[in-house]
């Protein structure tokens, strides 16, 4: 009988012994019935420990997802793909698109009774089990089983554990009763893995043999299907003896279950491998350095917006139109193959690379051999011999750091659309982006910040400067003195021509009257408003980093009036259905240079085309119309610049290499022969097509819809009306070369009256006047100094107006200014002032004077 029952307060206390008596009192009296209970125990707790893992497998609902997974797409504006964005290199194929071969040799090889089961083939799961515990190890899984492992490898798991079996069949289960066996069956065979990055059949039929996946044949099919035993260990192209044997296996399979006629199985096992490989990589597409940058904005606002980039079929409509895009790839690819066969012989022979011994080291000793010989146990001297000896590894350094890399982009003025981006040479080679990444010295692509800046603050374009070498306190005991590639000429020259020629001497002077504070400021209000600019006095002729971008950005600004637009890449995204998720308009216009001013750099500008270092874009490339622009070197020609601007389109380009110690060469290198050649043609290429007009023109500081703003602001800094200004009549005397002489507001027996002719030029035409020599001495003060004006009237200049010097002279050349806003100059020169054209050369542009 049973022991006596004990109270509450006592069995609390002794409990684990009266645990004890009754499973003594039950094993002894009643043990039949508790081995009667123990299966059904085990099943219970079977059932329980099944029950607790179902919340822990995957919902088999995300395979719907799987099936409804849409890559998303970048496309330009005008329609054209630039980039899908897969998760993996996938091509999806409805059941219906795969060869009937492929699904006979899977069904026979893999789970012949697919179409019978609901998930778990009971009798081969047993059949495997009894032949693993005979020590034949072999799988018992359905497709459907394997299947479930593929599409959720972190949930089930793949260590050959009991709980990741019962994962895996539970989940089975659960897909087998959502879905249909073709829907099953078509998931399979579109996300099952084949190596090399090929996913599903049809990556994997175009990798192994070339061909889409409805056309594989018998042999194909059952090459295919055998890898999916072990991929590596039947890869065809690593192993195809073995993987030859697997495929025989399989075609057994196939005949066994009535799958392949049985008298055509000896011809095809005796059949060789024929494989027709090729890696299926991603296509870099029309405009790749570009997709990376909007891929990345891309990931940023899915992630804000609760949208899956690679799943969400979204549609991404930029602003990059591939027509242009096609021409700025073509023009780039071309010119730089030019240079490069340019580079090639100045550095493979003995004055380049032999002879740079130094530099060589440097660069060997900055490679991962030099550092992995270290790591080996060698001295750093041995290191560098070793590899010094090394000619394939000297050979490839050479050639890695002696290619020419450049970047081009073009952006619509008024509306900051980006139209073309091109980031390298070749983005397989170089995905380093040159466009957006790179920050690179412009030179004298800077320098129409620094007149802008000088004629926001009432300079003139026909205000002249004297050419010569001037000394710039830079510190304490620093004297900045630019110079250009010529000697100074010793005589005066206009803004505008200091522009259009890029003398340095010049732009120094502005510098040193403006101070780099509003040049700076100018620039950054541009566009130049990611990098970083050194505020000191050389910042005018382009020794701060910045990028390409950033100056087309700079540029587009001084071609929309002076009003900085934000350069825009994407238009709107879209949903798979064409549903306008999110739309980026243009943005709002800032005025970065007030109109007036603008009009005057803008005009400058167009004598870099028209007579300065950019002839070419008209003498050689034959473009008409209205341009304007600015070539750019800098120093030991380590990067030539070029940027030209048409009313509808700005197109900037550099040239150089990625390292700034291997430098191009005065014949090759400067911005008027390396980068100068890749916009005159992509520029060419969109005027031929009709993507911009060429009858479009910017408007003019003489057009007469501005008299009234161009009167407004110059009354600004007009002389005090006090001021009474003294004038020289003309004579008829001949002269061989008009000449004025400074003559201060009262002339003196020291300094006669000037001698002219009346000298009729065009009356467009400016006349170019110059001191005398030893007039205006360097020592004079600045209120010493007066202001020379040459008076026009209809049809020629008349009379010569002294007056005092403007408030604003406060520098010590004499500054002379050949008429009123908006005429044009440059029909005479001052005696001594040389012509720069180069006879004979096949640029037709002037020497570039600027660095």
């Amino acid at each position: 009988m049973p022991p006596p029952a004990l109270s509450a307060f006592a069995a609390l206390r002794a409990w684990p012994r009266a645990v004890g008596r009754w499973t003594w009192w039950l094993l002894r009296n009643h043990w039949l019935l508790l081995l009667s209970t123990l299966p059904l125990l085990a099943l219970a707790l079977a059932a329980a420990y099944v029950a607790a893992l179902v919340p822990r497998t995957p919902d088999v609902g995300d395979m719907r997802e799987v099936r409804a997974q849409q890559p998303s797409q970048i496309v330009s504006s005008d329609g054209q793909t630039l980039a899908v964005l897969r998760r993996a290199n996938r091509q999806w194929v409805p059941l219906a698109d795969i060869s009937p071969h492929v699904l006979a040799a899977l069904l026979a090889t893999e789970d012949h009774r697919f179409y019978e089961h609901h998930g778990l083939d009971v009798r081969r799961t047993v059949s495997a089990a009894l032949h693993t515990l005979n020590g034949r190890l072999q799988g018992g899984s359905t497709l459907t089983q394997q299947l479930a492992r593929n599409l959720y490898p972190e949930e089930i798991g793949r260590a050959p554990t009991l709980e990741r079996k019962l994962k895996e069949a539970i989940t089975a289960v659960r897909i087998e009763a959502a879905f249909g066996k073709d829907e099953i069956l078509e998931t399979y065979l579109n996300t099952v893995p084949f190596l090399y990055n090929a996913y599903g059949i049809e990556m994997a039929a175009r990798t192994y043999f070339d061909k889409a996946a409805r056309d594989l044949d018998v042999l194909e099919s059952a090459t295919l299907v055998g890898m999916l035993k072990g991929t590596s260990y039947y890869n065809p192209v690593l192993n195809p003896e073995r993987a030859r044997q697997r495929r025989n296996t399989v075609l057994a399979q196939m005949a066994r279950h009535g799958k392949l006629d049985g008298t055509q199985l000896a011809a095809l096992r005796q059949t060789p491998l024929r494989l027709t490989f090729e890696r299926q990589e991603e296509e870099p597409g029309l405009a790749p350095h570009f997709v990376v940058q909007v891929r990345r904005w891309l990931i940023d606002w899915a992630d804000r917006n609760g949208r899956d980039v690679y799943a969400d079929g979204l549609v991404v409509r930029t602003t990059i139109d591939s027509r242009a895009q096609a021409l700025a790839v073509e023009a780039l690819q071309r010119q730089t193959e030019r240079v490069q066969k340019l580079a090639d012989t100045a550095w493979n022979g003995r004055a380049g690379w032999n002879a740079r011994r130094d530099l060589v080291d440097a660069f060997i000793r900055e490679s991962a051999q030099f550092q992995a010989a270290r790591a080996a146990g060698l001295s750093a001297d041995d290191a560098l011999a070793k590899l010094r000896g090394d000619a394939a590894f000297l050979q490839a350094l050479r050639e890695e750091k002696t290619r020419v890399q450049a970047g081009l982009v073009a952006i619509e003025p008024g509306t900051g659309l980006v139209r073309a981006w091109v980031g390298s040479r070749d983005f397989a080679q170089d995905q380093f982006d040159h466009v957006q990444q790179a920050r690179r010295q412009p030179g004298s692509t800077f320098k129409p910040f620094v007149y802008g800046a000088a004629f926001a603050q009432g300079a003139r374009p026909g205000e002249m400067l004297l050419d010569q070498v001037t000394d710039i306190v830079i510190g304490p005991g620093e004297v900045w003195r630019p110079t250009d590639v010529g000697q100074p000429t010793g005589a005066p020259m206009t803004l505008r021509d200091a522009l259009a020629f890029s003398k340095n001497t010049i732009t120094a002077q502005v510098m040193q009257r403006l101070g780099p504070q509003p040049v700076a400021a100018l620039a950054r209000a541009a566009g130049v408003r990611e990098s970083r600019l050194d505020e000191v006095a050389s910042l005018g002729l382009g020794t701060s980093p910045v990028s390409l971008k950033e100056m087309v950005a700079g540029y587009a600004t001084i071609a929309n009036g002076g009003r900085y637009v934000a350069p825009l890449g994407v238009s709107r995204v879209e949903d798979r259905q064409g549903r306008v998720l999110e739309a980026f308009p243009v943005a709002p216009a800032e005025e970065a240079l007030p109109l007036v001013p603008n009009l005057e750099l803008l005009d400058a500008m167009r004598g870099v085309i028209d007579r300065g270092t950019g002839t070419a874009i008209r003498t050689r490339y034959g473009l008409q119309g209205d341009l304007a622009g600015k070539t750019g070197t800098t120093q030991d020609n380590t990067d030539g610049w070029f940027i030209l601007m048409h009313p509808q389109l700005v197109a900037g380009a550099w040239v150089g290499f990625n390292d700034s110690r291997i430098t191009m060469q005065d014949a090759w290198g400067q911005g008027a022969r390396s980068a100068l050649p890749m916009v005159g043609e992509f520029v060419q290429g969109a005027l031929r097509q009709r993507l911009i007009d060429g009858k479009a023109r910017f408007p003019r500081p003489t057009d007469p819809e501005l008299a009234e703003e161009v009167a407004a602001w110059w009354a600004n800094f007009a002389p005090p009306p006090q001021q009474e200004l003294a004038t020289v009549p003309l004579t008829s005397q001949p002269l061989a070369v008009p000449e004025v002489v400074a003559v201060p507001a009262e002339p003196s027996a020291a300094v006669p009256p000037p001698q002219m002719e009346t000298w009729p030029p065009a009356p467009s035409r400016a006349v170019v006047v110059a001191p005398p020599r030893g007039a205006l001495p360097q020592a004079a003060a600045p209120a010493e100094i007066p202001q020379v004006v040459v008076a026009p009237s209809a049809p020629a200049p008349r009379a010569v107006v002294v007056a005092p010097p403007r408030p604003a002279t406060t520098v010590q050349p004499a500054m002379v200014s050949p008429g009123p806003p908006g005429e044009a100059s440059g029909a005479a020169r001052a005696p001594g002032v040389p012509a720069w054209s180069v006879p004979g050369d096949p640029y037709g542009g002037a020497q570039e004077r600027g660095r």
